[in-house]
């Protein structure tokens, strides 16, 4: 209970006991990554292979419920943290995302269906500018509104009196 009313107090104090667990939460948050996620890189960078799954529960039930840190994922965190201390972290680093199905640099086959989609723009509008020629043609000199002419312009009244020129 104690712990809880210097929480209210101070939230912003570290436990003694779960400060190595703030740090590898500092250090995901550097990389813009999930805590797990960040265990899976601590454990590739420190044994060279990927976590093995039969490993995968026991290291979660230890690192979420009793707040346990291996000394791997440990020693990563600080060496992430030391690095962006001085300035040498690039969140965006693939290297650093190799866990991370949804993160993706580039869009695939991007100029592809950059491509395709500008083609079928044009040929959408060139089309319908053509079609709107044709069937204008036969109406009206001009292919854009208001598809008049000078033939359908009525010349002014030559008379003055005359204010409208009649068709006969």
């Amino acid at each position: 209970m104690n712990d809880f009313f210097q929480t209210l107090l101070r939230p912003d104090r570290e436990d003694p006991k779960t400060k190595e667990r703030g740090e590898v939460a500092r250090a995901a948050d550097i990389l813009m990554i999930g805590e797990f996620q960040f265990l899976q890189l601590a454990y590739y960078e420190w044994h060279g292979d990927d976590l093995p799954v039969e490993f995968v529960d026991k290291l979660f039930a230890a690192y979420m419920l009793k707040n346990h840190v291996p000394h791997w994922a440990r020693h990563f965190a600080r060496r992430i943290l030391d690095k962006e201390a001085k300035g040498f972290i690039d969140p965006h680093d693939p290297s650093y995302h190799r866990y991370d199905s949804e993160y993706v640099t580039y869009v695939p086959e991007g100029v592809k269906r950059f491509t395709k989609a500008a083609l079928f723009l044009i040929l959408a509008i060139g089309g319908a500018v053509w079609i709107g020629e044709m069937a204008a043609a036969k109406n009206a000199p001009f292919q854009f509104p208001p598809y008049t002419g000078d033939v359908d312009i009525k010349k002014p009244a030559t008379d003055k009196t005359q204010k409208f020129q009649t068709n006969p």
